[in-house]
């Protein structure tokens, strides 16, 4: 029997409520006046800002602390790392707290506040600090309120990451043809999007920074972020909002039941195979922590680096910020996608013949082995920076430092969505949260692993009254060295990572099948959405 004529048509069904969704006034919501690109561009528009203005500050952080605020090398490298660690691990809280009391619409509304908070006090911090004696240290009050500015960012980060992108995406009803096809455009185009918005804001933000003014450089963030925070509450009316769940199974409780359901051989066998299913999970993650120590210093030690290069255009033209050089890895980013996408993947097909071209563990190794390749590449550079130092030559030129912010690009391509894919698609059906955890806690580890790293190396290389690895003048330290050691870490954790990836059985091939080659951002970001 033919059931056409019992369904509604095009006119029909945009007069009835969407199912499952209400307004912000908890009423029904009907499909001509809600939802889809109107509703996702409001939201596009807030995480376009949101990393911008991320971006905008931490591309530059180090600079900033080791110049007005009057911190050494060491301390500013190590408390941007920390910092950038916690903005990567406090998505999780943000995206337990939003699933199951708040709700995605009111958790971006709680990050939006304590970014207009957070940036706001930043800018007021270094105004401030503008108008006092640049002889006089900061006060510790000073300071206090400068870092708590910089952790209501952090939590702002929290809240914003996990939801953003998601509450964007509920704009489209995946069970709707037309809608479902532009929710699969969003994510394309969302991911390309904020890449340039973080290019565009490492270039002109931190030349603002160092060339017009502090109170300025840290200003523009907060205004793009306030101006981003009216339009997305402009768009209000026209949100789809989904109630949270808050008798959904939280994943840590149940892979900390089924541990003990295992070590007391209770007859629980589905949280039982649940825990061992992330248990196996463990040694890959672990060998994956020294990316994240590699990924942290993009934005303070490369940083550094480049302050000592001569960074003119042309004969005595504009001079590069060193933070500007960053934007060569979301530049190398937007170029190789689809280069990899369209021309390696094909090829690497037909070479191992899997529908993907290379596993999610081979990925995923594969961009470890490129930031072990960045790290030794930028001792290299240092190593040959100080001979010209010491050979009293002219400074080297910015193009030195390319290729590794190249080189990280590339392994970001890789290895972040390697781990994104392996870690979600390997957890056990209804962890998969849990599996983004273990992602989103390698890059958030790994740089505390990295701000604890340069403490404990700045004070032992200190001891003999020498300036140490992290001299706040590099001419007289030793970057190159920590370099070194970080590419014989890196060394050491790829080849356990092969170990334990050659002996790893997924747990299904369908993960292997679902094809997803657009990285997202760097933690923040990261990146990451």
């Amino acid at each position: 029997m033919d059931c056409r004529p019992f369904l509604p048509n095009d006119e029909e069904a945009a007069a009835l409520p969407v199912p499952g969704v209400s307004d912000f006034r908890g009423r029904p919501v009907y499909r001509a006046t809600s939802g889809g690109w109107r509703s996702a561009l409001f939201v596009a528009v807030l995480e376009l800002a949101g990393s911008f203005a991320y971006f905008g500050v931490s591309a530059n952080l180090i600079t900033y602390l080791t110049g007005p605020m009057g911190q050494s090398n060491a301390s500013a490298a190590a408390a941007v790392n920390a910092w950038s660690g916690a903005a990567c691990m406090l998505p999780l809280l943000g995206a337990f707290l939003a699933d199951s009391f708040l709700g995605r619409y009111p958790s971006i509304l709680l990050a939006c506040t304590l970014y207009v908070l957070g940036y706001g006090m930043l800018t007021v911090a270094s105004s401030l600090l503008a108008s006092s004696d640049a002889a006089v240290r900061p006060s510790i009050a000073h300071v206090v309120f400068f870092y708590v500015s910089l952790y209501l960012v952090a939590f702002a980060q929290g809240f914003d990451k996990p939801c953003g992108l998601a509450f964007g995406a509920e704009q489209f009803d995946p069970d709707h043809p037309k809608e479902s096809a532009s929710r699969i455009s969003l994510f394309n185009w969302w991911y390309f999007c904020m890449a340039a918005g973080i290019t565009v804001a490492i270039a002109t933000v931190s030349y603002i920074q160092e060339n017009v003014s502090w109170a300025v450089g840290f200003g523009i963030p907060f205004a793009i972020i306030f101006c981003a925070f009216v339009v997305f509450l402009l768009g209000t009316p026209t949100y789809r909002l989904y109630a949270p769940t808050p008798d959904a199974a939280n994943p840590l409780s149940r892979f900390a039941r089924g541990v003990l359901a295992a070590l007391r051989d209770k007859d629980d066998k589905q949280s039982s195979e649940e825990a061992r299913g992330v248990l196996r999970l463990l040694p890959i993650w672990a060998t994956c922590l020294a990316y994240g120590v590699a990924y942290a210093q993009i934005m303070t030690l490369f940083n550094k680096q480049g302050r000592t290069l001569d960074r003119r255009i042309g004969d005595g033209g504009l001079e590069l910020p060193p933070a500007a050089l960053q934007t060569f890895g979301p530049v190398t980013i937007m170029g190789f996608v689809p280069i990899y996408d369209r021309a390696v993947v094909p090829v690497l097909r037909r070479v191992t013949g899997n529908p993907r071209g290379l596993t999610t563990l081979q990925r995923t190794g594969t961009g470890m082995a490129l930031s072990l390749a960045a790290v030794a590449v930028a001792a290299a550079v240092e190593g040959r920076r100080l001979e010209t130092v010491r050979e009293q030559r002219p400074a080297m030129c910015w193009v030195w430092l390319v290729p590794q912010y190249g080189a990280m690009g590339v392994a970001d391509v890789l290895a972040v969505v390697g781990m994104q894919e392996f870690f979600h698609g390997e957890m056990p059906e209804g962890m998969r949260s849990l599996g983004l955890a273990l992602y989103y806690s390698v890059m958030g580890i790994g740089g505390f692993i990295s701000s604890a790293l340069i403490s404990v190396l700045d004070g032992v290389t200190r001891t003999d009254g020498s300036d140490g690895w992290f001299a706040d003048d590099l001419n007289r330290g030793h970057l190159d060295y920590f370099y070194w050691l970080l590419a014989g870490v890196s060394a050491g954790e790829l080849a356990m990572f092969l170990c334990f990836a050659r002996s790893y059985a997924y747990r299904t091939s369908k993960t292997l099948l679902v094809p997803s080659n657009t990285p997202p951002p760097p933690c923040t970001n990261h990146h990451h959405a």
